[in-house]
């Protein structure tokens, strides 16, 4: 099983969100459904960035590294480097 760290960003809040999971697309459909406390209020969120990993206690560990940062700059700096013709929202 593939395992995903990801970036969720909201428009509505101007707030990015870093999560992990084994199934990206549920869990994107879980926080868009708003059964997720933690983004409940920033519903819809886009997927702006993932990496995949090959065991999931990768995935948590650069996850953490990425929460460890607390620089939006350096999650803007991820998100435009996964793909550089999204603009910077």
């Amino acid at each position: 099983m593939i395992y995903y760290v990801y970036i969720l960003y909201s428009n509505s809040l101007d707030r990015y969100y870093v999560g992990s999971s084994g199934d990206i697309q549920d869990r994107l459909s879980r926080h868009n459904g708003g059964r997720s406390k933690s983004t409940k209020a920033g519903v819809p969120w886009s997927l702006v960035f993932y990496e995949s990993f090959e065991t999931r206690a990768l995935a948590v560990q650069r996850e953490l590294e990425i929460k460890k940062r607390k620089k939006r700059a350096y999650i803007e700096s991820l998100v435009a480097s996964f793909n550089p013709d999204l603009k910077q929202v």
